[in-house]
């Protein structure tokens, strides 16, 4: 990846009456990278793209564009485009007027606004749809359109709003690959909003994790999902045990009443920590070869594994495994030393990472609830 800073965010800060939503944002984007902005509903996220795309100037701090502030710049200025969740698209305008808008606000040549519709329908797989109208267009395709538009005008950076949420399972998946394919095609920047932690995961050269107005940690998507720095991140970021634990030397912790080998150095000496440990990380294996042992307290069949809540002394596991188990059976538990994860104590420390409470239906309404809050 390029590492030239094409955006750099200092110290932004934002807030409407007593209500913090950005709280001393420090980021630098790069060029050519697909950076996506990951987290829940309500934590700044969407307020950040706006800031950058010039739609709303933040309280404090400053936005640099190759160097140069640019907070009062307004967006028509800006290298910057935005594709939102709602595409826009004008319905009284066929496919090819659609994409050409920008360029005959700019006043461009006509033969220059054929060719140049020409090559972004050819980018987004749309060559043959010029006349056809955007109601007769479907969902998959009118994204096509609305990105064919962001880029003709080539912007720096592209700054996409959820742009696949409306849009089913399967269409989206192809979308999320047809994107990250335009985005190395054309080498341009891509900052990406989701609260989708599969599409962050699967798209994004760099994931920037935020919650409750800040930044909780930036990293490729390996380094965020092995190497989480607080208990929210590992929570938001698939699913994870998050035990209380204890250091007891470099290489070796203690949680649910036993000693553990493990690959993280550098505590205290009886420091208290989190212990985070992946669902798919853990073996089921018979009760006299386990390090821990359990009760399973449920079985859910995923396709690809099983999914187990397991009890060890009240506190309750999610294990994933292709082995098949009946609830009710008593099993052990192995770990191997660098399925263990260690982090700090943080503010998020004992909200998460037991599934006590968990169930599938209640993980339903949690995201039905967070789209209605994002419209």
């Amino acid at each position: 990846m390029n590492q030239n800073k094409i955006i750099e965010l200092k110290n932004i800060g934002m807030g409407f009456e007593n209500d913090v939503i950005l709280d001393g944002i420090d980021l630098d984007i790069h060029d050519n990278e697909f950076m996506t902005l990951l987290g829940p509903s309500g934590c700044g996220k969407t307020t950040l793209l706006r800031i950058i795309a010039g739609f709303i100037t933040p309280i404090s701090g400053q936005v640099l564009f190759n160097g140069k502030v640019i907070n009062d710049l307004p967006p028509y200025k800006r290298q910057v485009n935005t594709i939102f969740q709602r595409y826009a698209l004008f319905p009284n305008y066929n496919v090819f007027e659609n994409i050409a808008y920008g360029l005959r606000v700019r006043k461009t040549p006509e033969a220059e606004i054929k060719e140049r519709v020409k090559e972004m329908l050819r980018l987004v797989n749309l060559s043959g749809f010029e006349k056809r109208t955007i109601h007769k267009l479907s969902g998959g395709q009118q994204q096509r359109v609305a990105i064919a538009r962001a880029l003709i005008n080539r912007p720096k950076v592209l700054l996409l709003d959820e742009p696949l949420a409306a849009l089913d399972l399967k269409l989206r998946k192809d979308m999320q690959n047809e994107l990250k394919t335009i985005q190395k095609q054309l080498g341009i920047t891509f900052v990406f909003v989701t609260h989708d932690q599969e599409e962050a995961l699967s798209m994004s050269d760099t994931v920037v994790v935020l919650n409750e107005g800040k930044i909780q940690q930036i990293g490729t998507p390996i380094d965020i999902y092995n190497e989480p720095e607080n208990a929210f991140v590992a929570d938001f970021i698939g699913e994870s045990n998050i035990l209380n634990g204890t250091m007891l030397d470099d290489y070796k912790v203690a949680f649910a009443g036993k000693s553990f080998v493990c690959v993280d150095s550098g505590f205290g000496k009886k420091e208290e920590v989190d212990v985070v440990i992946r669902p798919e990380d853990v073996d089921i294996v018979p009760v006299e070869q386990g390090q821990l042992i359990g009760e399973i307290a449920s079985v859910t069949f995923r396709g690809v594994h099983f999914e187990f809540i397991v009890d060890i002394g009240g506190f309750k596991w999610m294990i994933q495994s292709t082995d098949e188990h009946k609830a009710g059976e008593k099993v052990g538990l192995k770990i191997d030393p660098d399925a263990i994860h260690i982090m700090k104590k943080s503010k998020y420390s004992g909200q998460y990472g037991d599934y006590s409470s968990y169930s599938d239906e209640f993980d339903s309404l949690n995201e039905i609830r967070e789209d209605d809050d994002d419209e």
